[in-house]
């Protein structure tokens, strides 16, 4: 019988602490930009004017590491399963003039 003389690692205790500058907001844009090092996410919010014109009014860009982006992918992978399971199907439809997906 072997015996191990180190005791088991502990898990970490996580403390989410929000910075004075912390906000939050809607956002119903998101432009992605990629590049060998990192991934660049642009929120913003979308205003149609007119049927032939779109403002997206940007207000915060995110950088995130390729390994960063994985692990969001999977947590929204996650999430919106759980959320179609309780909710339905989340449809995109095409919408407006162009029938592009806003």
């Amino acid at each position: 019988m072997v015996v191990s003389m180190t005791p088991p690692q502990a898990q970490p205790k996580f403390q989410l602490v929000n910075t004075p500058d912390y906000r939050e907001s809607y956002a119903n844009s998101v432009q992605i930009r990629v590049n060998l090092w990192d991934f660049f996410l642009m929120f913003g919010t979308v205003n149609q004017t007119s049927p032939d014109n779109v403002l997206i009014h940007n207000f915060q860009g995110i950088y995130l590491s390729p390994q960063q982006a994985k692990a969001l992918l999977n947590i929204l992978t996650q999430n919106i399963s759980q959320y179609e399971a309780t909710f339905g199907e989340i449809k995109l439809e095409p919408h407006g003039p162009t029938g592009a997906i806003q």
